[in-house]
């Protein structure tokens, strides 16, 4: 399989938040030992996404393969020309092809064609291949908290980026 086989598009339909939360607590539970809250916070945070969706200004990327969808990542507005990327995942056959590149490209290039002076997202300490791939597209690490939200030990971290110096 190569990457060229992975369809990308922006349409939001019916079904595709809720199976993006589905995969989330599946995945997360599987690798990193989350618990049910886990899944629970991402379904809130959809729910906030698609409440407040403006399609000139959030984006939803959504990769499928065989019609199935195997990577997701979304860019939501918030206040002062702020974007927030949120629930970047790809499922662990498709990882390795170049494809969460080619997720943060697209929303990196969204990013600045709709004059967003910064962006942010949350994510934690295990998840290092992720935090090596925003630090490469200039986020910068600025928050770090202990926590134990997704019912265990974990570090939170925020990382920010900005246009202006």
């Amino acid at each position: 399989m190569q990457i060229n086989d992975i369809s990308i598009r922006t349409t939001i339909k019916p079904g595709d938040l809720g199976y993006i939360i589905h995969r989330h607590g599946k995945l997360y539970g599987e690798e990193y030992n989350y618990g049910v809250a886990f899944e629970t916070y991402v379904g809130e945070g959809m729910h906030e996404f698609y409440k407040n969706y403006n399609p000139e200004i959030d984006r939803a990327w959504i990769c499928e393969h065989n019609d199935k969808i195997v990577g997701f990542v979304l860019l939501m507005h918030r206040e002062n020309k702020t974007a927030q990327l949120r629930y970047f995942y790809l499922e662990p056959a498709y990882r390795g092809l170049g494809l969460g590149k080619k997720l943060m490209s697209l929303f990196m290039d969204f990013f600045y064609k709709k004059g967003y002076q910064s962006a942010y997202l949350w994510t934690t300490h295990e998840l290092s291949a992720a935090a090596s791939l925003y630090t490469k597209h200039g986020f910068k690490l600025t928050e770090s908290k202990k926590s134990i939200a997704f019912e265990k030990p974990l570090i939170e971290n925020r990382y920010d980026l900005s246009t202006t110096p």
